[in-house]
């Protein structure tokens, strides 16, 4: 038998989930909770192979903040989410702590035995749009930290006063102020522009500055 914890605090949904759940012939729940506070409790102190998760209880949050607490504990624990919402930022946020489903409420009961079936054999079958949403921000998470690399690798060849030039790009100057700045001509500034676009691959200024604050590395320039 699946021994199913869950947490939903809404009560004819938490009673909802159970009746589904005792239903199936492989199934039995081994306890429920309201709180985030409560599932992890009851996540020390009762055997089970899957907890299935809301993530608004008490808060907006807590439940993830429950899944974080359990996987801290427990890493092997297989914590499927429940949720009414599928925005990007909540299925990442949720399934950055480890979770192995994520699944919307109100599918049908035999879609959301089958989840829990997947999870507990070690092979959890994600929706194909939640799927999706976790590989882009994968995807996104490795170009930011090639980016990073590149960008890191680059700064030690940078001159002085092209250092300096980026300071003033990131503080929004214009060429023709950042010449008055330095007090040099225009095409100077202009040439080592040319030299610092030449080094980080980039067509336009306004790139390198978006590279520079979307890697969180401005502080290098300004400090």
């Amino acid at each position: 038998m699946i021994r199913i914890l869950i947490a939903e605090d809404i009560e004819p949904l938490r009673e909802g989930l159970k009746r589904a759940l005792e239903a199936a012939p492989d199934m039995t729940v081994a306890g429920s909770a309201a709180t985030g506070r409560e599932i992890v409790r009851l996540a020390e102190t009762i055997p089970h192979d899957v907890i299935l998760m809301d993530i608004e209880m008490e808060s907006a949050n807590a439940g993830i903040l429950a899944a974080e607490a359990i996987l801290e504990a427990e890493p092997e624990d297989r914590v499927i989410f429940l949720s009414i919402h599928e925005t990007d930022e909540i299925v990442i946020t949720a399934m950055g702590c480890g979770a192995v489903d994520y699944v919307v409420k109100g599918c049908p009961d035999e879609e959301l035995l089958r989840h829990i079936r997947a999870a507990y054999a070690g092979n959890p079958v994600m929706d194909e749009r939640i799927r999706a949403t976790v590989m882009r921000e994968y995807t996104r998470l490795r170009k930011s930290e090639q980016s990073l690399l590149f960008f890191i690798n680059n700064i030690s060849k940078l001159t002085g006063a092209e250092r300096e030039l980026i300071k003033y790009l990131l503080q929004g100057f214009s060429v023709s102020e950042i010449a008055a700045l330095r007090v040099v001509e225009v095409v100077t500034v202009k040439t080592q522009i040319k030299g610092i676009l030449r080094k980080f691959q980039c067509g336009r200024t306004k790139e390198i500055v978006k590279m520079i604050n979307d890697l969180g590395i401005a502080h290098l320039f300004l400090g």
